[in-house]
């Protein structure tokens, strides 16, 4: 994967912060912060392929097992 290098100016707090977290995970702060972008992206693509199939599954319907009309009235299924 190619790299292409940003310029981030994050809270001072935050960044004390990370610091101890990437050096837990023996990285640099740009790889941790590097990692978190794949993986949001990622995510986000998975989401957005999920979203797609089940909207195409809702316009495409399914069979419920009956066609016309149905075999009750309002009446029977509402009976006490």
């Amino acid at each position: 994967m190619e790299m292409q290098n940003i310029t981030l100016s994050p809270p001072k707090d935050i960044l004390t912060k990370v610091k101890p977290l990437a050096i837990d995970k023996r990285t640099s702060v740009s790889g941790l912060l590097a990692e978190v972008l794949v993986e949001l992206v990622r995510q986000n693509d998975h989401y957005r392929q999920a979203k797609s199939r089940q909207l195409m599954l809702m316009e495409k319907g399914f069979n419920m097992g009956f066609t016309g009309k149905p075999i009750w009235s309002r009446d029977e299924l509402h009976e006490r």
